[in-house]
């Protein structure tokens, strides 16, 4: 099953130049881990270090900045990301303004998160 892509939303907001940022149905659907050390794919984080710490803070924010940025599917939304850690740390990620809209386009709650 695929993320809401552009054509349902009728907006096409991008996580880079030619690539629509992939946005989960409903934030219930997130069910990722909120605890231990997480490893990413080689195709969501290519540089060295892809280990995370989800008791850090940081590593948390950084994996989900990576996750939310670089996912072409829905299904590693799901995997990754959990919607009411989500929710809880929206706030705080830094992510390129095309993913921060098609996210709280879908999930208006997250602008008051």
């Amino acid at each position: 099953m695929q993320g809401v892509s552009p054509t349902v939303t009728g907006v096409a907001h991008l996580a880079r130049p030619g690539r629509p940022a992939v946005v989960a149905r409903t934030l219930a659907e997130l069910t990722g881990p909120t605890t231990g050390v997480v490893e990413l794919p080689v195709r969501l984080m290519w540089c060295g270090e892809r280990v995370f710490d989800l008791a850090e803070p940081d590593d948390l924010l950084w994996m989900y900045e990576n996750v939310l940025r670089e996912t072409t599917r829905v299904d590693d939304l799901r995997a990754l990301i959990h919607g009411r850690t989500l929710r809880r740390v929206w706030r705080r990620l830094n992510l390129p303004r095309g993913v921060r809209l098609a996210w709280e386009s879908r999930h208006r709650g997250l602008r008051t998160a």
